[in-house]
């Protein structure tokens, strides 16, 4: 559960934009979704290094 403390002088849209900053930063809908079907470790590693391998590609069609 996140806890977002909200001082006496700020504005109610500034908490709430810290926390869904917060609420990004710890991942938390990344992981529910992840949870929601079992991956197998060696399909996470491929995906992995799939990723990888397209970002490089892309990086160098940039280039």
């Amino acid at each position: 559960m996140l806890i977002i403390n909200v001082k006496d002088s700020e504005n109610i849209d500034r908490a709430l934009k810290r926390y869904k900053r917060k609420h990004r930063k710890v991942g938390m809908l990344r992981n529910i979704r992840n949870r929601k079907h079992y991956t197998k470790p060696s399909d996470e590693r491929r995906n992995e290094v799939l990723k990888a391998i397209y970002k490089r590609q892309k990086a160098e069609d940039e280039s």
